[in-house]
């Protein structure tokens, strides 16, 4: 299998990738291709930027998650009802950043590496003329397998392109695909966790089209589509998943507001494919959780940022908890856990009350309680299978009076573990993010549990 394709890398975060990959999707797109976007690594706000261009799900990608063949065969999965042409693949970080900080598992690189496709380099150049020469330079060298075959410079002017343009090609040896000035509308804000997400920022799509302008003067896309065009081959892998419901469907709500917007869309593919007919539900606005369903997920977000409107929907939480007691699955994580508490405290001090699954109370430290990624294997085997672990992420400033000791967590690059997230027999309750297709026996047991509800007086 063979497609053009291309990787958004750069030295180090906040150098423009977002920016870069949405205005080159946008300008894919107005030049009549049909692009669809990945993310490297476990990242959710990136793909909502993506989709807002595309109009169609990005999907996220990551060897730490999947290893190689595995990763390959979700990206070889066409993408429902949109014939693409060509894939954008924006990476994490610098291009090298993996596992720990040290290792290239899990690195943009390594995800370019397993899919074989070359990489378009972002540098932020503000401030720099030439000395983006070498700083390009230490990257190539650093690149064994010759990835690397374009630069695009941002915050860069005409003026100084014009001049560094002649030099990238006779010192360096690659093609300077083009450049984007400094302009103060042309970014995105942040916030703790990573950018704000699209439908808080005003007036994006404009700023988008505006993008698109400004680089259909200043990229090169004859030279973009050349570069795609070196994505190599690869072997078709296939990836099945079982089908537990047979002819029927199986009714799941997700929680899904500004509150909880933070889910993995392969995720949500395996879902459906296994049997699950997904039903959004809002926690801040809905009365009641949807008819007719038979097990609940609560993904992360902001809770935190929405705690009045999320306390104040008694009937919601009240229709929640009645659904819990009786025996309906659920999952919560990250966010969806701390919802599921008595409380969370917000930044002043104040408390709001929860849906009072969790006997305990939600703050933030002040700091990154914990971050990166994790192996997660359960003490007494539920969702997992014998011997099983499943694999996630987490990135949360909160933390809970009560964690949870059902399972042991565990640092892939220091070996160091704890105790952490509250199992029963339909339920998985905890901070960490889980990436399903790291192991589908999670989703095949939810599915299979929400199949014996019968919503009467629990199980």
């Amino acid at each position: 299998m063979r497609e053009p394709a291309f990787m958004i890398a750069a030295p180090g975060s906040g150098s423009g990738k977002t920016l870069i990959t949405c205005g080159m999707i946008s300008l894919l797109k107005k030049k009549g291709y049909k692009p669809r976007a990945f993310k490297c690594g476990p990242d959710y706000i990136d793909p909502m930027f993506h989709r807002r261009v595309l109009g169609i799900p990005s999907r996220n990608l990551d060897t730490f998650f999947t290893g190689k063949e595995m990763t390959r065969a979700l990206y070889q999965q066409p993408e429902e009802n949109y014939n693409h042409d060509i894939s954008v693949v924006e990476g994490v970080m610098g291009l090298y950043d993996g596992l720990g900080g040290i290792k290239e598992e899990g690195s943009s690189y390594d995800l370019a590496d397993k899919l074989r496709i070359p990489v378009i380099l972002v540098v932020d150049a503000h401030g720099m003329s030439r000395s983006v020469i070498p700083l390009v330079s230490g990257f190539l060298r650093y690149d064994r397998e010759h990835l690397i075959k374009g630069v695009i410079f941002n915050k860069m002017s005409e003026k100084v392109y014009k001049m560094i343009e002649p030099l990238v090609r006779s010192e360096l040896g690659i093609s300077p695909v083009g450049y984007l000035p400094v302009s103060k509308e042309l970014r995105f804000d942040s916030r703790h966790l990573g950018l704000k997400s699209p439908d808080e920022i005003g007036g994006l799509s404009e700023s988008l089209d505006n993008l698109a302008r400004i680089l259909d003067k200043t990229i090169d896309l004859q030279e973009l589509i050349r570069i795609c065009d070196m994505a190599e081959s690869l072997p078709v892998y296939g990836f099945q998943v079982k089908n537990i419901t047979g002819d029927s469907k199986v009714r799941i709500g997700v929680a899904s507001d500004e509150a909880f917007s933070f889910f993995y869309e392969d995720n949500l593919r395996m879902l459906r494919a296994a049997g699950a007919e997904l039903v959004p539900f809002s926690p801040i606005y809905d009365d009641i959780l949807p008819e007719g369903i038979s097990g609940m997920i609560f993904y992360g977000g902001y809770p935190e940022l929405h705690l009045p409107a999320l306390s104040r929907n008694l009937n919601m939480i009240n229709s929640i908890r009645s659904a819990i007691k009786n025996g309906m699955p659920v999952i919560a994580e990250c966010g969806g856990f701390m919802y599921m508490h008595d409380v969370i405290e917000d930044d002043n001090g104040a408390e709001y009350k929860m849906c009072g699954v969790i006997h305990g109370k939600c703050k933030n430290m002040g700091r990154l309680v914990r971050f990166g990624y994790v192996n997660i294997e359960e003490k007494e085997r539920r969702f997992l299978g014998d011997s099983e672990r499943i694999k996630g992420h987490e990135f949360h400033y909160f933390d809970s009076t009560d964690n949870g000791i059902s399972c042991i967590v565990e640092k892939p690059v220091s070996g160091s573990a704890w105790d952490e997230i509250k199992v029963g027999p339909v339920s998985w309750m905890g901070f960490p993010h889980i990436y399903y297709p790291s192991n589908p026996e999670f989703v095949y047991h939810f599915i299979e549990e929400a199949m014996r509800y019968d919503g009467s007086s629990g199980r």
